[in-house]
């Protein structure tokens, strides 16, 4: 059976309940990444379709989800800091119900609820199939309960070809849907001409730092006819870049028998009428192949674009990372990159002050950062993290130690992106217009975390792809003027 058109599911009408009103109002506020953004529409084409009104403004909502983000510790802060903020409509206002969603209320559900009263209710993964009927039972003085903490990789076959079967249910039951729940419908809560479409859910490695997969899952691809149909809805909504999601996009299809699902699916993909630009995310260092990289490098309508999550470059500290790779390999994977296109975009992230991490491999990193060439470089410094290998460690670094490499790579970074962003001065780019003061991105840039390029004395439509030539830089903000 297939499931429901995402087209018709935005349009459903609701079924009556003991506990509905003429359209109860709902505000859902998103933190975090461009997965959870998915999270949110799916969970605004459900309530959409069973009578909800959704609202921009929490304001003028009955009901407001918070979605939350569970990725580092100032992830987690930032999302308690969020409900508590948002808790403050009940006192003036329509707003009867703050509830809280994602991966933090997964995570740490049944702690929330004790803890975070000023939260109406914490809702799992298992809840968003009836996320309706959950809050109306929480409007009516009766709140489900919170999830309890699982290992969700637990829930689906340890091996990906045994996944398979899940596929063509119509709805998943409680118990063995992916991490964020079924996929039947989704509704826009963002107009603009990006949005992110989700490959898969959840991760099969077991990188000692992470803790996402136990709440995230076994890795589970969509079916590729399924990421088509959604695609074409989201061109109809005027979409004009399609921005792949995953927690591991370089797994894509090895649970539906075929490792190489992505390279044949991506030219379907960018010839979806009205879909101008393809952009691939999250990139698994080990898990990348020639083959990927032609797809990439190469096919018309998917920009050249790679996002590889090195982490480190130090073998030593990668292998205790329990990842693979060095400088000397990670270097050749970039340099096939180039070899394919001089100037395609390269961002990774990297972790410093991990347990054990010496002064060599520090130096280490620096020597691969400078060779590599990236245009954009997310610094983290290590922290434990709950029900992770790292966490056990010996060897931890003193807080303060890794407070000042941070520092120290972060100046390396800088420094480095300012130098790459100036190598692009001269270069022709192809500009996505996203805000009317002429505000967009380049093929290189990803959104919200690789910069910008701005179009001087910008007159046209957002939306437009518009070929401009680069005049300045500012880190890794770019100035163009159109052609």
């Amino acid at each position: 059976m297939r499931w429901p058109s995402l087209a018709l599911a935005a349009t459903r009408q609701s079924v009556p309940s003991s506990f509905a009103v003429a359209e109860p109002t709902v505000s859902i506020l998103t933190l975090g990444c461009a997965r959870n953004e998915v999270d949110s529409e799916e969970l605004a084409g459900r309530l959409h379709a069973d009578g909800f009104r959704l609202v921009d403004d929490p304001h003028d909502a009955e009901t407001v989800l918070v979605n939350t983000c569970a990725f580092v510790e100032q992830a987690k802060t930032d999302s308690i800091n969020e409900v508590l903020a948002t808790a403050e409509l009940k006192k003036d206002g329509p707003t009867k119900a703050v509830i809280a969603v994602g991966c933090l209320a997964e995570r740490y559900g049944i702690t929330l609820a004790g803890e975070l009263h000023e939260a109406d209710a914490i809702l799992g993964f298992d809840d968003y199939h009836a996320i309706g009927d959950r809050i109306r039972s929480v409007l009516a003085g009766d709140p489900p309960h919170a999830p309890y903490p699982i290992d969700r990789r637990t829930l689906l076959p340890l091996a990906p070809a045994a996944r398979a079967t899940i596929h063509d249910a119509p709805d998943l039951p409680d118990g063995v849907a992916p991490a964020s729940g079924p996929r039947a419908m989704r509704r826009r809560l963002d107009g603009g001409p990006t949005a992110p479409i989700k490959l898969a859910s959840g991760c099969d490695r077991r990188c000692s730092f992470c803790a996402i997969p136990r709440w995230r899952g076994s890795f589970v691809s969509r079916r590729p006819s399924e990421l088509i149909d959604e695609a074409a809805w989201l061109a109809e909504q005027g979409v004009r870049e399609l921005f792949l999601v995953s927690e591991n996009t370089t797994s894509y299809g090895k649970d539906l028998g075929d490792l190489r699902l992505l390279e044949r699916m991506l030219p379907e993909l960018a010839g979806v009428e009205g879909i101008e630009r393809v952009r691939v995310s999250y990139l698994q260092p080990a898990e990348m192949r020639l083959s990927l990289v032609d797809a990439i490098a190469e096919t018309e309508g998917v920009v050249p674009y790679f996002d590889l999550s090195f982490q480190h470059a130090s073998a030593g500290v990668l292998r205790r990372m329990r990842r693979f790779g060095s400088t000397a390999t990670f270097l050749e994977l970039l340099g096939e990159i180039r070899d394919r296109n001089p100037a395609a975009g390269v961002r990774t992230n990297v972790i410093v002050g991990f347990p054990g991490e010496s002064e060599w491999d520090v130096r280490e990193l620096e020597r691969f950062l400078a060779a590599a060439r990236f245009d954009v470089v997310g610094v983290f410094g290590y922290s434990d993290e709950d029900g992770t290998e790292a966490a056990g460690f010996a060897d931890k670094l003193d807080p303060d130690e890794v407070a000042e490499r941070v520092e120290r790579i972060q100046a390396v970074v800088d420094e480095l992106v300012n130098q790459r962003a100036e190598e692009r001065v001269g270069e022709t780019l192809d500009v996505l217009v996203e805000s009317p003061d002429g505000e967009g991105r380049a093929a290189h840039q990803g959104p919200d975390v690789d910069g910008t390029t701005t179009l001087r004395d910008w007159k046209g439509e957002v939306g437009e792809i518009v070929t401009a030539r680069v005049v300045d830089a500012h880190g890794a903000d770019l100035v163009a003027e159109p052609l």
